[in-house]
């Protein structure tokens, strides 16, 4: 656990506030909080926290223009609480950088397991620009050397094509977040690509008959209905 990490809780919501201020405190975070989207923007500049818990309805500026502000700047974890459920929401909030998306209402464990898997990725990231980085991905019986470009299960050596790896890679480096269409389709082709989400579809199929025991029951890679696609967290 992150003990010692700062978090700012950006909701208008008393009781939700603090709700989300009491479990956090509860389990070791220094924690700051505001209802007002320009005093969030404010609290960033001076606090630098490490990870913001942002509602995107908020009084005065909203969600969105406040992702759009720090992302400007910084690489600062966000998770999206909010009421919003429509899925063009969710993916306009994790195409602009938000780290995740939970829909209100939500149990406090579930919020705080989001919580530590972006702060572990905000970890991860600055680990990865040294020379000491972690190099293999692991989960249960899945095994990703990405110095090798090697994938196991069970111990067998998968054999993918290379869109078909750099997608598996992609989603292991990011475990545990959800990955949209568009963003994995450009991190692929380029920021000029077009959404093809039918031949990221069919790459997918392929994977998933290759990695998964059962590729109707996936253990490894999972479907978020119209918005994309998620790694198990590593170990």
């Amino acid at each position: 656990m992150e003990e010692k990490s700062s978090i700012l809780v950006v909701e208008d919501e008393r009781i939700i506030r603090n709700m989300i201020c009491t479990a956090l405190t509860n389990n070791g975070y220094q924690v700051y909080s505001t209802g007002s989207g320009l005093n969030a923007c404010a609290l960033i500049t001076s606090q630098r926290p490490d990870l913001v818990i942002l509602d995107i309805g908020l009084p005065d500026i909203d969600g969105f223009e406040i992702i759009r502000q720090v992302r400007s700047w910084s690489h600062l974890p966000i998770v999206i609480v909010s009421a919003r459920t429509h899925e063009r929401d969710k993916i306009e909030a994790l195409d602009m950088g938000a780290d995740d998306y939970l829909t209100k209402p939500f149990g406090t464990g579930e919020l705080l397991a989001r919580v530590r898997t972006a702060l572990r990725h905000a970890r991860n990231q600055r680990e990865g620009s040294g020379s000491d980085a972690v190099q293999i991905f692991r989960a249960g019986g899945l095994m990703i050397d990405f110095s090798r470009h090697i994938v196991t299960v069970d111990g067998n050596e998968v054999h993918l094509t290379q869109n078909e790896y750099k997608i598996v890679s992609l989603l292991a480096q990011n475990s545990g977040r959800v990955l949209t269409y568009e963003l994995i389709l450009k991190e692929l082709r380029g920021a000029k690509s077009k959404c093809d989400t039918q031949t990221l579809r069919v790459n997918m199929a392929n994977i998933r008959r290759k990695i998964e025991r059962n590729p109707a029951r996936p253990t490894y890679l999972f479907t978020e209905v119209g918005i994309g696609y998620r790694m198990i967290e590593g170990e």
